[in-house]
């Protein structure tokens, strides 16, 4: 299935049906008073976040979403039928925007989760609502509300545990697909991943969900590389796990760039937890490991691990430190919702 985390829908929600202007008409009654009955209510155009969905591709093909109108009232007080809803099922991390793309309306993050995109206009009244001592036989009746029809932008945000950060060719693919069941494609050149990718990753006895993105140049949060939306797929991951080539000759440098971008974005991104590893040290001697670890170290101000994933070299130690620093994200979330002793289920 194509991958695709932005896109645009034109929707309508439905208009309210009129009311009816009639009157009885009945054998043997002179009479007849009104019995016009009011229109019904018009369609909603509601968003809901569904299990099962990692992508909006859906909505390349169809991007066009009007509710039903409600029917007109008919005499014999008969009101119309409301208009059927619509439902714009989305995967579960979808953030609805506003036209300026800048406005979230609404950010789905649970299952099950819905929002009001849309609310369908009223119906309107029959002229049996506007009977009265002095107006027994009204010839009036409103005419339905008309719906509210708007632009809006879809941005998918993959919900993960830990992401994997670095610049094109740094080894995120091939650590995905040698710790986890993931396939993402791999090559000896920049950029060959193009769209995100999820892998669930398995360390004593215990599991994760991993996120690697394509990539990151300079200028990513300014839309280079259209890296600002790769940037918001780690947005909401509880640890970042950033790659920095072993066989490159500038590896503080590397680091450096990624940083920088990570600062540059905003938000909360560049204060995640984070562990720094050295990839493809299979490629390296001693001397080299060395030299290559310590400018790393000077770079970055704190530790950094080592690992290849070809080799499988110092994966299991990473996974583990992955692991503790997600765990201990989210007993913290769970104290901040329930208390301290709030129990955490992984």
């Amino acid at each position: 299935m194509k991958f695709l985390d932005l896109t645009k829908v034109y929707i309508r929600s439905g208009a309210g049906g009129g009311g009816c202007v009639s009157f009885r008409r009945e054998k043997y009654i002179e009479y007849g008073g009104p019995d016009g009955g009011d229109g019904g209510r018009g369609g909603d155009v509601v968003a809901e976040a569904v299990d099962g969905l990692n992508t909006l591709i859906d909505f390349r093909y169809q991007q066009h979403f009007f509710a039903k109108n409600g029917q007109h009232g008919m005499g014999k007080q008969r009101t119309g039928r409301d208009g059927d809803d619509i439902i714009l099922r989305v995967p579960v991390g979808t953030e609805i925007l506003y036209e300026d793309e800048e406005t979230v309306l609404a950010d789905l993050t649970e299952v099950g989760q819905r929002v009001l995109l849309a609310k369908g206009g009223n119906g309107g009244f029959g002229n049996l609502h506007f009977k009265s001592s002095t107006n027994q036989a009204p010839r009036r009746a409103n005419p339905g509300q008309e719906g509210v029809e708007r632009t809006l932008w879809l941005r998918l945000k993959l919900i993960a545990d830990a992401g994997l950060l670095g610049l094109p060719n740094a080894g995120k693919s091939t650590f995905l697909a040698a710790t986890s069941n993931a396939r993402p494609k791999i090559a000896d050149y920049p950029f060959t991943t193009l769209h995100p990718n999820l892998g669930v990753v398995g360390v004593d006895g215990a599991e994760f969900v991993v996120a690697d993105i394509p990539g990151l140049i300079a200028g990513a949060h300014e839309g280079k590389g259209i890296g600002d939306r790769f940037l918001g797929h780690v947005e909401r991951c509880a640890i970042l796990l950033h790659l920095v080539d072993g066989t490159s000759q500038t590896p503080a440098e590397d680091y450096a760039t990624i940083i920088a971008e990570l600062e540059a974005y905003g938000g909360a991104l560049a204060d995640k937890p984070r562990i720094t590893a050295l990839s493809k040290i299979d490629a390296l001697d001693d001397e080299e490991r060395a030299a290559r670890k310590a400018a790393l170290e000077e770079a970055s101000g704190g530790p950094v691990m080592m690992l290849s994933g070809v080799s499988g070299e110092g994966v299991q130690e990473v996974l583990r430190a992955m692991r503790r620093t997600i765990i201990a994200g989210r007993r913290a979330e769970a104290g901040e919702a329930g208390g301290e002793d709030a129990p955490w289920r992984p």
